[in-house]
């Protein structure tokens, strides 16, 4: 039966499918039960002539979902010793089931309404990002932060964002920065905005009239975001070869602009040295992939490399579980990253991610 966890509530009301992720608490983090129950929900719709679209919100007032549990998977982390046993653990099974789900909203016949109001963070944005009508407001803090933890984006994640204009979606991935809703239309996350204080008014009109009717009624124009003109040294900057290199031009920016460019090349300089690397590899291979499945079977293959790594658990154990926000990054720096490390993270597993629907 559809639906059967108290953490997803699926409904139906005159034709719109509704999935709100009821875990507020946690600002309606991810688990294996709740992604399970997301996708047998988008399964059975997808077939119900009388289901028109699918609606999907967070529970509370804090977001719609700021990721999965990551505590979780450092604890995976901390008990594999290499990349087979990785695929055994919940983590591994986790990420298989969630990466299906994203390719499933990346393909859906019918319209798919993502509300992405307050916290829409890693796989926030996996369920929100590649849907067909992505709606943002003055609220929205939308992030990839996964550098951060020595971890890489996944969720289809590397697609989205090596499709951004210029050299934005490295520039978010690579400095972990939280994004307006302004910054993540600008960034091509989003594409429309809507108040937060008619999100009621606007379900109701997608209710009674349709997708398109309630984007003409309370949809309007973004704030300008400051992203437009930031190209001009976040383009050049981030074209360049190496998170090193990205580093270094960014240092070099003069004048007006090289306050805002220091700043992200010290946020950038503070994250794990492996992870920044193999983050820039993932975004420029996903630049020329087919289609979304191909990406996501490469970031299953980062994601159960990054189990066996040291700066995963570590991550998590410096920004989540002591917060002492004091990470021991091993390799310690970009120059110490070789080659054959990043190119580890890449290869094929005894079982690569399958099972995507025709």
């Amino acid at each position: 039966m559809v639906g059967m966890t108290d953490l997803v509530n699926v409904s139906t009301r005159d034709g719109i499918g509704h999935i709100e992720l009821n875990r507020p608490k946690a600002i309606n983090a991810l688990n294996h039960e709740m992604v399970v129950a997301f996708a047998e929900a988008l399964t059975a719709w997808s077939d119900d002539d009388s289901i028109r679209a699918v609606l999907v919100t967070g529970a509370g007032e804090r977001g719609l979902c700021a990721g999965g549990d990551i505590v979780a998977i450092r604890n995976d982390a901390l008990a594999v010793a290499d990349r087979a046993a990785g695929e055994q653990t919940g983590s591994a099974r986790f990420w298989w089931d969630e990466y299906l789900l994203n390719a499933q909203i990346g393909n859906y016949p019918k319209p798919y309404v993502a509300i992405m109001d307050g916290i829409v963070m890693g796989g926030g944005v996996g369920i929100s990002g590649h849907g067909s009508v992505r709606v943002v407001t003055e609220r929205t803090r939308l992030a990839m932060p996964e550098v951060g933890i020595g971890y890489i984006p996944d969720v289809g994640g590397t697609r989205l964002l090596s499709h951004a204009p210029g050299g934005l979606g490295i520039w978010a991935a690579l400095t972990a920065i939280h994004l307006s809703g302004a910054d993540a239309i600008a960034v091509g996350l989003a594409d429309h905005f809507v108040e937060s204080a008619k999100l009621p008014d606007f379900i109701d009109t997608l209710v009674s009239d349709g997708v398109e009717a309630a984007l003409a009624a309370h949809a309007g124009p973004a704030p300008e975001s400051a992203l437009t003109d930031a190209r001009r040294w976040i383009d050049p900057a981030f074209a360049a070869d190496s998170p090193g290199e990205i580093i270094e031009r960014l240092r070099a920016v003069e004048g007006d602009d090289a306050a805002a460019a220091t700043k992200a090349a010290d946020a950038i300089a503070a994250k794990s040295p492996i992870a920044l690397s193999v983050t820039l590899s993932s975004l420029r291979q996903a630049a020329a992939d087919p289609d979304l499945e191909t990406s996501l079977v490469r970031e299953f293959r980062v994601s159960i490399s990054a189990l066996t790594s040291h700066d995963l658990p570590e991550g998590i154990r410096a920004q989540v579980v002591d917060k002492d926000r004091s990470p021991s990054w091993k390799p310690a720096t970009l120059a110490e990253v070789t080659a054959d490390e990043v190119a580890a993270y890449f290869e094929p597993l005894e079982r690569d991610l399958t099972g995507f629907a025709p």
